[in-house]
């Protein structure tokens, strides 16, 4: 039966008759296709009668021209079991979406023209293979448009660009090309933060807004910038948040969302639940933040109302109980579906081994190395080898190492790189006669949002012993995306030491879904009879690996589980719980380093002021412009008279008035970070994130105003003025009184 869905003055009308969206987030890719229907029912119990689904165009046109609609990639599949159970669906199909996914989205292969320019109308390729794309989308998808008697009511037109930058063209060309594929019997919407979303707004598309709290003052600034009439519509609310390799737990309390929600539904609005369920983003699909890079872990978990493996939480049931209060009619909610069984599994020892450096594929010889993306390779690593002359102890530079680098001289590690800290250089050790170098670079994940998703993966730039260029190189290309290498040997009697698959088998009587606990290995990927867990890492705060019930078989069952380093132990315990908050606390990653004291005395501040009290964006211009390369913001006090400096968002203005670029800012010096308690680090003030923020430290070594922040912006720069944006989802430690300086050379002490 077909409808019309229409946007009215004020409301969504359904054949007519308003109606308010009740939305909730699912990502059909994170979620075993098993499990579809079991999650949406979970939905529909909740009060929800809307699905929001992203499509990853990655995962549809894995290269170029070749297009992948199949098992946890069928999204008409999806779609009509939503429909089923009485959903109306917001398709989101990009071709960006973000999504904490590997490049947002966007496909590797992209990245193979060497000036590409992505997100942007000035390219003819780019624009080219997002028309094909999405021409496939329509093929398969606008069949499904509510008045074809599917269930698609809206479809979003890129997503959050005002993020990224202004190119209003570059939005119109994806709206013609969602046009050209079919998707014409549907509203289109565009979806940005309420201080950006009319950098690119068109006219004919619905804007919408997203946020994390705040709701009042987020839609009042919404709806006094937005031109015309129509619903108000939070396409995501942010329920929870995601976790960063090395960085605390995220989560996020229930009262303010409870609040929020309520006070959207109090007032004539719609909103969808960003997650509602987060899942798992299997295999290789994990993004990263940055710059600075800040890979993604495995579990998207998400701190949402359904946890990882879909079991309800107590904001679920809040939710809910808010939720069953604007059902039509006062209808009661349908009864929540029974959980999956959960197994616990004994202790696996995976005993057969196939070193990494026994299975390596034909070798290509290159004079020097290059990005993973020109070998043809999108995911896993590449390992570079060359010789190195004899002599003395020397300085290895590798000037853009992407992601996680180790350096071996004749089988022997010698040193880790680590993109998250920015390290590109390592001492080698004498030799006496010509030596082989070994480089594995791993690629950890594409950066998924900002101007960083122009990233490359291995050896980006030049390589160099004590300044001088090494040439010829051997390099092997790895691929460990989805499954593991083919061809690979295993053998009890390999060795033990050194990257390398390892093997083991149990069987079991019973199925349900699992937490294999990874604490005996060091860094790699995990396979369950052929499937792709993803990603794992001892240093947390994500120490399990969520296996699905639906992988796994009565009977003899075999898991592959790639280490990087050397496990401690090579064994497995699959639990009924997961450990997602357990972190190695790395301190080096502060950046103040030991016997570091910022010394200001005798400089004269560039600025002195004071911010006001509130979430707003507060902004200072100079008495006059000022040049450095080295800044410093120095928080005198704060509104609410803690001891505390929070801050989330740090933004320069050049001399012609605009935001200076952000891309090769990094943190030289904070004097005080949190991050044990919370993910408190200084990087979050460039990270273009508008609920993670700066926190000094709270949960131990706490010390009173005044607090310093020093940036290195890079290159010398002319500087007119400072903006900020405070904490936003509450007054704590917001700064007050101010002082910034700028100097051409590091500051006194660091």
């Amino acid at each position: 039966m077909s409808s019309r869905f229409e946007i009215g003055k004020a409301d969504f009308l359904l054949d007519g008759k308003p109606i308010r969206l009740l939305c909730g987030e699912l990502h059909f890719a994170r979620i075993p296709r098993e499990y579809w229907a079991h999650r949406l029912k979970l939905l529909r119990a909740m009060g929800l009668n809307t699905v929001a689904v992203y499509l990853f165009w990655n995962r549809h046109e894995p290269h170029p021209g070749k297009f992948d609609w199949s098992g946890m990639a069928d999204a008409a599949a999806f779609i009509k079991l939503a429909q089923q159970e009485g959903f109306l669906v917001c398709l989101r199909p990009g071709p960006y979406v973000c999504a904490e996914w590997e490049m947002g989205g966007l496909p590797w292969w992209l990245l193979k023209k060497k000036d590409i320019q992505l997100r942007s109308s000035a390219d003819a390729d780019y624009l080219a293979a997002v028309e094909r794309y999405l021409k496939e989308v329509g093929r398969v998808l606008a069949p499904l448009q509510l008045p074809h008697g599917g269930p698609i009511a809206l479809v979003q037109v890129e997503n959050e660009l005002g993020a990224y930058g202004t190119d209003r063209p570059y939005m119109e060309a994806v709206r013609k090309f969602l046009l050209a594929a079919g998707f014409t019997d549907v509203p289109l919407t565009a979806c940005d933060w309420s201080s950006n979303f009319t950098q690119n707004a068109l006219p004919g598309v619905l804007s919408t807004v997203n946020f994390g709290n705040s709701a009042e003052r987020n839609v009042a600034e919404f709806k006094r910038k937005r031109t015309g009439d129509g619903p108000v519509f939070v396409s995501e609310y942010w329920s929870g948040w995601f976790d960063h390799w090395g960085k605390p737990h995220e989560t996020r309390p229930i009262a303010g969302a409870l609040q929020d929600l309520g006070w959207i539904l109090d007032n004539g609005g719609s909103f969808s639940l960003y997650m509602t369920h987060g899942g798992t983003t299997f295999g290789p699909w994990a993004g990263a933040g940055g710059p600075p890079y800040d890979p993604i872990v495995t579990s998207y978990d998400y701190n949402a109302p359904l946890d990882e493996a879909a079991k309800p939480t107590e904001k679920y049931h809040a939710l809910r109980a808010l939720l069953a209060k604007w059902q039509p009619d006062g209808k009661p909610l349908p009864a929540i579906p029974e959980p999956l069984p959960v197994i616990a599994i004994p202790e696996v020892s995976l005993t057969e081994r196939a070193p990494l450096f026994a299975s390596l594929p034909r070798a290509i010889r290159a004079e020097k190395p290059a990005a993973m993306e020109s070998y043809d390779l999108g995911f896993g690593a590449v390992l570079y080898r060359t010789t190195l002359p004899a002599g003395p102890e020397g300085v290895l530079k590798l000037a853009e190492a992407h992601d996680w680098t180790q350096v071996f001289v004749d089988g022997v590690r010698v040193g880790v790189l680590d993109r998250r800290r920015n390290q590109s250089t390592l001492r080698l050790p004498a030799r006496e006669k010509p030596a082989q170098l070994d480089v594995l670079v791993e690629a950890m994940g594409r950066i998924n949002f900002g101007r960083g998703i122009h990233d490359r993966k291995g050896l980006v730039g030049e390589a160099s012993l004590d300044g001088k260029p090494l040439m010829g190189w051997e390099v092997f290309p790895l691929s460990w995306g989805e499954s593991p290498l083919a061809g690979l040997r295993f053998s009890e009697k390999a060795p033990t030491e050194g990257p390398a698959f390892h093997r083991g088998s149990f069987t079991l009587t019973q199925t349900g879904d699992t937490y294999l606990e990874m604490k005996g290995f060091r860094k790699g990927m995990a396979w369950i009879n052929g499937n792709a867990l993803g990603r794992f890492w001892h240093i947390g705060p994500q120490q399990t690996l969520y296996c699905p019930g639906c992988w796994l078989k009565k009977g003899k069952n075999t898991l592959v589980v790639l280490d990087l380093e050397t496990p401690t132990r090579a064994t497995v315990v699959g639990r009924t719980a997961p450990i997602l908050d357990e972190l190695v606390v790395d301190l080096s990653q502060r950046h103040r380093k030991p016997g570091q004291t910022l010394r200001l005395e005798g400089l004269t501040p560039t600025h002195t002021g004071t911010f006001g009290p509130g979430g707003e964006w507060q902004e200072a211009r100079f008495a006059a412009p000022a040049k450095g390369r080295y800044l410093c913001l120095e928080a005198l006090s704060a509104h609410d008279n803690s001891v505390y400096t929070t801050l989330t968002e740090l933004e320069l203005l050049g001399p012609d008035g605009k935001l200076l670029p952000r891309s090769a800012w990094k943190i030289a010096y904070a004097d005080s970070e949190e991050l044990i308690g919370e993910s408190g680090t200084a990087d979050n003030v460039f990270d273009l994130q508008p609920v993670t923020f700066w926190h000094t430290a709270w949960s131990s070594d706490k010390t009173a105003h005044p607090h310093q922040l020093v940036v290195d912006l890079g290159s010398e720069q002319t500087v007119t003025g400072i903006r900020c944006q405070p904490r936003q989802d509450n007054d704590h430690g917001r700064i007050k009184a101010y002082r910034v300086f700028l100097s051409t050379t590091l500051f006194p002490g660091l």
